[in-house]
């Protein structure tokens, strides 16, 4: 159905939401989040694997220079997207429930589970998902030889669909469809697939910072 490069771009993406639905069902079946929290560091390491592993089709992102100004809008749109994260929980905002992720043993912070977390979070899943949303789907979305697609001839029809697609993807619907709008539109704008790299780095890193610090862990 899919080229090689389309493939390259979603695999990533599909491993990391299946293990999304495994975890589910073993909480179906019985098992506690203490069990569970040791899923991230498998499926964060299969997804860094694959990256790897398929780096050769990634061609985009072969060059990761930023001009200053585009380092700087992506640096403070983070920000802002990460601010807005946290003040956008209202009830209405929300679908579901989130487990989170609790990185405490009897009590005390497990520090190898933090740093995996949040390197995971800050490093590996921008990568991954800024690959699936904005390189692939988005430019699919215009045609079907996506890699022919210069990011400045994005249209409001793939705009629309991967925002609301991004945002149903999380707990906090809302917040999600405003990152996934400010990554897609510095994604159009400095037509370099590290720019919602970076952007979305650092939201995710600050927000895990922000979580570490207050315990907030259904954040996670």
């Amino acid at each position: 159905m899919f080229k090689r490069a389309a493939w390259a771009r979603t695999l990533p993406f599909l491993v990391y939401i299946l293990f999304i639905f495994i975890a589910d069902l073993l909480a179906r079946a019985g098992w506690g989040a203490e069990q569970l929290r040791w899923l991230y560091p498998l499926k964060i390491g299969i997804v860094l694997a694959l990256l790897v592993l398929l780096w050769p089709q990634y061609t985009e992102l072969h060059r990761p220079r930023l001009a200053p100004a585009a380092a700087l809008a992506a640096l403070a749109a983070g920000v802002a997207v990460f601010w807005l994260w946290i003040h956008m929980a209202d009830g209405w905002m929300v679908v579901g429930q989130s487990a989170g992720y609790d990185p405490r043993v009897q009590g005390q912070l497990a520090w190898p589970l933090v740093l995996v977390r949040w390197l995971g979070a800050a490093l590996v899943v921008p990568v991954m998902e800024e690959l699936f949303w904005r390189s692939f789907l988005m430019r699919w979305l215009e045609r079907e030889s996506f890699e022919e697609v210069d990011p400045a001839q994005l249209k409001f029809k793939s705009f629309i669909i991967t925002v609301i697609l991004f945002g149903i993807e999380h707990n906090l619907w809302l917040a999600g469809m405003v990152a996934g709008l400010v990554y897609a539109l510095l994604y159009r704008r400095y037509g370099t697939l590290w720019a919602p790299i970076l952007s979305h780095a650092v939201t995710n890193g600050v927000l895990g910072l922000w979580i570490i610090l207050t315990g907030s862990w259904t954040y996670w």
